[in-house]
């Protein structure tokens, strides 16, 4: 894949929104795209903070308050005249262990989270799209999980693999609007969720050594580099080989 710091963007001036942009992933992306040119939107529970020098909208929004998305994404074409690219990146991984063993309202918040919160996001920038020339890029944050079992992550696995479905229905239903949409696969960054997986037991989550040793070998995929990777999308340089589904390659890493 193209290194982000070698390639010569066009996609400078572009306004992307950022969900659940306060900390880990999101942070991230939002930096990376700065760093670009892009201009921002960038919102989660907390407020979140503008890279410096970036141009940019930011507010507290709840993923699962389709007023509170409508809102913001209102604001956003009165700011920036239309939106371009829109990541549904907010997301929860607990409750992790068996689920004979979880807690229902905890079951229940991980998929309004997860599953409703990227509905309405969908929904949301679909609105914006159909009201623009141009159309728009779509990546809603997916994973591996979607597509294999983990023990311990009913859950997670079951939220990520509808990301995926719902990303092939809005793709097939906004195709003629001119919105692309993706279910983005990032590969292992490594952010507090990744923590949290590294601190679970093995009684809960069978799979954590493989999540260990990637730690001991660093072997992680950069924001920068996973930002990288949607840009090639957003510019056409890469599509999906899986209907909808892409995932990031790994990152190199010297030695």
């Amino acid at each position: 894949m193209n290194d982000p710091k070698n390639v010569e963007r066009t996609g400078s001036g572009l306004v992307a929104v950022v969900t659940g942009a306060s900390r880990g992933l999101g942070a991230g992306l939002a930096k990376a795209f700065a760093d670009t040119g892009l201009r921002l939107a960038l919102c989660a529970r907390t407020v979140p903070a503008v890279p410096e020098g970036a141009d940019a909208v930011t507010a507290s929004v709840d993923v699962t308050d389709a007023g509170a998305l409508d809102r913001f994404a209102d604001e956003v074409v009165e700011r920036f005249g239309r939106v371009d690219l829109w990541v549904n990146n907010a997301g929860v991984l607990g409750p992790i262990g068996p689920l004979v063993d979880a807690d229902p309202e905890a079951l229940r918040r991980h998929i309004d989270i997860n599953v409703t919160g990227v509905l309405l996001g969908c929904r949301a920038f679909a609105r914006v799209v159909r009201a623009q020339p141009g159309g728009g890029v779509l990546v809603n944050i997916s994973s591996g999980a979607g597509t294999k079992i983990y023990e311990g992550w009913a859950a997670y696995c079951a939220s990520k693999a509808a990301v995926d479905m719902m990303t092939a229905v809005v793709a097939t239903e906004e195709h003629t609007h001119g919105l692309r949409a993706y279910a983005l696969a990032p590969g292992v960054v490594d952010t507090d969720m990744q923590a949290q997986i590294r601190a679970t037991p093995a009684a809960s989550f069978p799979s954590v050594a493989r999540f260990l040793k990637l730690d001991q070998e660093q072997a992680f995929n950069s924001p920068g580099w996973v930002a990288s990777f949607i840009l090639d999308l957003v510019e056409g340089r890469r599509g999906a080989t899986d209907g909808v589904r892409v995932r990031v390659p790994d990152q190199p890493h010297d030695g």
